[in-house]
């Protein structure tokens, strides 16, 4: 047994960004299929927040999957430091960046090393740096598993049929909502890189920042009701969801879709009469669809947006950014 101690924020009890406690605990020992990654970067995530408030079992999952105390967090980006003996594709020194056993609890990011499983990680972009990196895989991959491919045969805790992304090309128009976000500002530019004709919402605030973006309209939400503004869309991809998403059903034509990234609540008549689908996904670890995404950062295809960033000893900071919202891009912490 390695008596090798690390840095980490923990949660003994549930409850507000103060629970949160950066203190000495054992460095894990991969186990097989697994690599040891020397953690540069921790995305922070609406997981997190919601493990640290109490929510301890995943949506599809009969019961809690979690046991105090518990380190959160799943996006990373670091140094391999060590491989088991059945791991092929990464070695000592490589750098890399990955979503951690999404979906569960178990990503423990929020730690000066991790365990993470070799088939959730991706070679780091060498064009992005560490907190870069480490602000796109939960968001990027959830914009890909929307609006590129799916990637698994999982069945979605939120609907029976497997999720479908449209096609996206110059002739389809789409709206983002909440743009400005982690997975809007990606799904943004991946709907951009396929050629589509994109209206991004978010508040005033974030316009310069999406038109930088590649938004060919935007439209402010604290002045406009964008569902009165726009139809005739093929894609709504309603990243802020939940219940006032089915507001958007109307600006959709005929054969239309709505991706709810939380889902909402939708009368089944409505959308028959109109003639569109609403369809949701629960985003999943992949890490070869990382290294897709990675080789469009590289190129600068993509490119990801930092909010803020804050030490690894000052998570609760970061969750009290996350708390205040109107988010450009993504919090992250830095392991100094």
């Amino acid at each position: 047994m390695s008596t090798h101690t690390m840095k980490a924020v923990r949660l003994h009890e549930h409850g507000g960004p103060e629970v949160l406690r950066y203190e000495e605990v054992p460095v894990p020992e991969p186990g097989p299929g697994e690599v040891l990654v020397r953690v540069h970067a921790a995305g922070v995530n609406p997981p997190d927040w919601y493990l640290r408030g109490g929510l301890t079992r995943m949506p599809g999952e009969k019961e809690s999957t979690v046991g105090l105390p518990a380190i959160p967090g799943t996006d990373v980006s670091g140094v391999v430091e060590a491989v088991a003996p059945d791991v092929d594709g990464f070695a000592p020194c490589d750098e890399v960046f990955g979503l951690l056993r999404f979906p569960s609890f178990g990503g423990s990011a929020y730690a000066e090393y991790v365990a993470a499983p070799a088939s959730d990680l991706a070679h780091k972009p060498a064009a992005l740096d560490h907190v870069h990196a480490a602000a796109v895989p939960m968001a990027g991959l959830t914009a890909w598993q929307f609006l590129i491919e799916v990637g698994h045969d999982h069945p979605s805790p939120f609907q029976n049929e497997r999720h479908r992304p449209t096609t996206l090309d110059a002739d389809t128009r789409v709206l983002v909502n909440g743009a400005a976000g982690g997975v809007g500002h990606l799904a943004l530019q991946l709907a951009k890189w396929k050629g589509a004709h994109v209206t991004a919402v978010a508040s005033g605030a974030h316009e310069t920042f999406l038109r930088e973006l590649g938004a060919d309209r935007f439209i402010d939400y604290t002045n406009h009701r964008p569902e009165e503004l726009v139809h005739d869309l093929d894609l709504v991809l309603d990243t802020v969801g939940g219940p006032d998403s089915s507001r958007f059903l109307r600006t959709l034509t005929r054969g239309g879709s709505l991706f709810p990234v939380f889902p909402g609540d939708f009368d089944e008549e409505e959308t028959v009469k109109l003639g569109v689908r609403v369809s949701t996904a629960q985003v999943r670890s992949n890490g070869a669809q990382l290294a897709e995404l990675g080789r469009l950062l590289d190129k600068g295809a993509v490119r990801v947006a930092i909010d803020s960033t804050y030490a690894l000893s000052d998570a609760r900071a970061a969750h009290e950014r996350a708390a205040r919202g109107h988010i450009q891009g993504k919090v992250v912490l830095e392991v100094r």
